[in-house]
Formats: structure tokens, sequence, C-alpha cells
């Protein structure tokens, strides 16, 4: 179970993951829904993460990025970055707010 204080690092996280700028659309991971789960346990974050298709060519620099954005976050040690294509991504998991914006 995630503590008070681990929950409050997940939040900031997933703030961090919003620097992290997926070069073909142009849109941050998390407003775009790549990042399916987020959990912080003993300061490391377990991210779980997809691309918009299997076989993406910026999937190496994304978990690279999401990573590197994670470990930024003050008071995370380590950080998991788990890719997975189920279920597969569509643009509906797109936030309200990045729709708005396109």
């Amino acid at each position: 179970m995630t503590g008070e204080a681990d929950s409050g690092l997940a939040n900031d996280v997933r703030d961090g993951l919003r620097m992290v700028i997926d070069p073909e659309l142009g849109e941050n991971v998390v407003d775009l829904g790549l990042i399916y789960d987020l959990e912080v346990e003993a300061s490391v974050a377990r991210i779980t993460m997809t691309t918009t298709m299997p076989g993406c060519p910026a999937t190496d620099y994304l978990r690279d990025a999401v990573q590197a954005a994670a470990l930024s976050v003050p008071g995370i040690t380590g950080a998991d970055v788990h890719m997975t294509y189920e279920p597969p991504w569509s643009p509906d998991m797109i936030s309200e707010a990045a729709r708005r914006l396109a």
C-alpha cells in the first residue's frame, strides 16, 4: 500500500513527467495517456507506460526521458520504467486539456 508521503511523491513524479514531450505528437506523455500506471514505494518510482504504437521509433527516447524525469524529482532514488502495449494506446486516451490545445 502506498503511504501518504509516497502518494505525494507520485504526484510530484507525474508532474515531472509532463516535461517529457512525445516528438511525434508534440504533447507531454501524461496528457497523451502514455503513462498507464505510476507508483512510488520506498523512494522508487515504478512506471508502466506505452507508446502510440508498437515499434515506435521514439520508444527508447521516451523510456529514457521518463526515467530521467522521474529521477530528477527530489526524494526519488530509483526509477523502474516498464513498457507495455496492453491495452493498446488510442487517441481516446488523450486528456481533455490536451485535446483543447490541439
